[in-house]
Order: structure tokens, then C-alpha cells, then sequence
């Protein structure tokens, strides 16, 4: 994500709140995902995952799956009152 996203996160959500839309951005950390481990299938795959994982303060990557939570969440009604934000998922990452 980069600060263009961002700021244009927040002009949407300003430009569209009368009319009830709401707008954010996901900003995720590193996400096991099947493009991750096609990086991992490189000359010195353990390294690879070594260097991925030394970045994340848990210990470990994101699952599809948590990020999946979040778009639920800020899909939901429960978020109401959330716009123009950037919504970080990134498992304390360095």
C-alpha cells in the first residue's frame, strides 16, 4: 500500500459519507499465500521463509483468512462508524 491508496481512501470516504459509503484501506503485512510460497520455491526457500518471518513480531505470517476476517468485518454494520481509515493487519511488522 502506498500513500496515494491511502489518501485516496480518504478523499473517497469524505466525498461519498452523505450517502452512507464508507471506505477504507487494508493495508496487510506478509500473507502466506500460494504467491509467497512461489517465492519460497527459490534457490534457498528456508531463507526465503527465514527472512519473511524475522520481519513479523508474531512469529509467523498472516493467513488469507485473518485478513478475510477484517474485509468481513469492515463490510459488516458493526464497522459503521468506521471510514478513511487505514486498517493495518500486518502482525506487528518491522
Amino acid at each position: 500500500v502506498i500513500a496515494t491508496d491511502i489518501n485516496e481512501t480518504k478523499s473517497v470516504a469524505s466525498d461519498f459519507i452523505e450517502q452512507g459509503i464508507r471506505c477504507n484501506c487494508i493495508c496487510p503485512g506478509t500473507v502466506d499465500t500460494p504467491s509467497l510460497r512461489e517465492i519460497q520455491a527459490r534457490p534457498d526457500p528456508e531463507q526465503a521463509l527465514k527472512d519473511f518471518l524475522a520481519r513479523q513480531k508474531t512469529g509467523r505470517l498472516a493467513t488469507a483468512e485473518e485478513v478475510a476476517h477484517l474485509c468481513v468485518y469492515l463490510a459488516s454494520d458493526e464497522s459503521a462508524y468506521v471510514t478513511g481509515n487505514e486498517c493495518i493487519i500486518d502482525g506487528g511488522w518491522r
